[in-house]
């Protein structure tokens, strides 16, 4: 336990220990390794190469490669998605899969984009974590107590409000660490402020008079996650993105934005929280007609 925690810590960038960075590469590796033997697995059944043809055993195996990063996983079942070939055809999980292996490097997937139609970020039921990989416990004191005095302070801080505001801690702090890494002081040429980077923007829509004083930086950054939370029924991806790019160009692509940053931002957020849905108070929002109408289409 304490091992896995460590790797957490550091992957979280918490702790730069150099031997528990060397075990974390090793992890990655196999992890890897796994996706592409996975890929292999997969591509056999497909095309019945040294065992029977099953393409919807196909599609498990390459969703599973995909969930662990492999982007010839990626494109393949983007494939199989865009052309029915053992999933029900599904445009939507096509250009999300196309756009993913794109930006990961595949170069045949760059080029499918254009038959499917743009990013949405909708994706299947089986690239989400499996309910049994998810924490029921998060330790946040074993984790707090390995940061840095200031840093601690604003930590615990944030952990004590958060649930005044239906948030969950561990959500709460995923958001801070990669706006400002705790930092109460931090400034963005964007003119973002402190430990959760709010605009001046959105301090003045949530009543943040202060916006460098951590307390009240902290409540507004939180009723801003909370607010998102509602809009976007609960899905943790959207109100990530919504918090790093604005609700509205959430709206405008129908999903997580294809900016790289805002990518990799929800992917961080995700890979802490280690969840794919948050709680969320309905009288806070109406929630986002626009998404609303994308989850009925996708269905």
């Amino acid at each position: 336990m304490k091992r896995l925690l460590a790797c957490a810590v550091v992957m979280s960038g918490l702790l730069p220990a150099p031997s528990v960075a060397v075990a974390s590469d090793l992890v990655a590796a196999a992890f890897a390794d796994h996706a592409r033997y996975l890929a292999v697995q997969a591509l056999s059944y497909e095309h019945g190469e040294g065992v029977r043809r099953d393409p919807e055993h196909a599609a498990v195996l390459y969703c599973e490669s995909a969930r662990l990063g492999e982007p010839e996983a990626m494109y393949a079942l983007g494939w199989m998605y865009a052309n029915a070939r053992g999933v029900a055809r599904n445009d939507a999980y096509a250009g999300t899969l196309f756009a993913m292996a794109a930006f990961l490097g595949n170069p045949h997937a760059e080029k499918m984009l254009r038959f499917t139609g743009p990013y949405t970020g909708e994706v299947p039921d089986c690239l989400h974590p499996p309910p049994e990989t998810l924490l029921e416990a998060w330790p946040a004191d074993e984790l707090i107590a390995a940061m840095s005095g200031e840093r601690q302070r604003i930590a615990r801080l944030l952990v004590d409000l958060a649930p005044r505001y239906g948030i969950q801690p561990r959500l709460a702090l995923g958001i801070a660490l990669a706006e400002s890494n705790l930092n109460a002081e931090a400034l963005s040429p964007k003119n973002a402020m402190g430990v959760m980077q709010l605009i001046p923007e959105t301090a003045a829509r949530f009543n943040v008079r202060q916006p460098l004083d951590p307390e009240q930086n902290i409540k507004g950054g939180l009723a801003y996650l909370r607010w998102l939370l509602a809009y976007f029924e609960g899905d943790i991806a959207l109100a990530a993105a919504g918090y790093n790019a604005g609700e509205g160009a959430v709206d405008r692509f129908r999903g997580v934005p294809p900016y790289k940053e805002t990518r990799l931002y929800v992917e961080r957020i995700l890979a802490f929280v280690r969840n794919q849905r948050h709680p969320y108070d309905p009288d806070v929002v109406s929630p986002s007609s626009v998404m609303s109408a994308q989850r009925l289409v996708a269905q």
